[in-house]
């Protein structure tokens, strides 16, 4: 965490894009902990709170983009050619992508929550050939809610512990 807040404090908003950013990419930045520290900062007037909640919706979203795109230009060559590596076959690929079809859109708007999976679901949306429309309907709501939640809690606990 010190290298994050080293590099809002030097870098402000656009920091806070660049990391969710990269972070939904599948680097390893702590999402959540970022936010809250955002809400945080939000709460003692370092950042504005509107602006912070806005910031990390779009990082995030730009994060989901291009890994929508990635899954969808490189995706199904790459899992062909490496997926035997790490246990994806072509059957137990084909397996997923049909789960994928049926629960795809539940399923991102879902995997915002859980770490790790809304890194994957990106990639296979876009390997899946997901709707675009679909996929950006749904991926807007789920970044929209998860940033608003995060950002919010962190607010919510620094205005409580200023109080204490």
């Amino acid at each position: 965490m010190p290298w994050i807040m080293e590099m809002i404090s030097q870098y402000g908003y656009i920091a806070i894009f660049a990391l969710l950013a990269l972070g939904l990419l599948g680097l390893p930045v702590p999402d959540e902990l970022l936010m809250l520290f955002v809400g945080y900062l939000s709460s003692t007037m370092v950042l504005d709170f509107s602006v912070s909640v806005l910031v990390c919706f779009i990082g995030s979203i730009t994060g989901m983009l291009i890994s929508y795109t990635i899954g969808l230009r490189l995706g199904q060559p790459v899992v062909d050619k490496y997926g035997k590596w790490i246990g994806l076959t072509p059957k137990r690929f084909a397996s997923v992508k049909r789960w994928f079809f049926r629960f795809g859109n539940w399923t991102v708007f879902i995997a915002y929550f859980v770490p790790g999976l809304r890194h994957v679901t990106s990639y296979i949306s876009g390997i899946s050939a997901m709707s675009f429309r679909k996929y950006l309907i749904v991926t807007v709501a789920g970044a929209f809610i998860w940033s608003l939640l995060f950002v919010s809690i962190g607010y919510l606990v620094g205005a409580r512990l200023s109080f204490a």
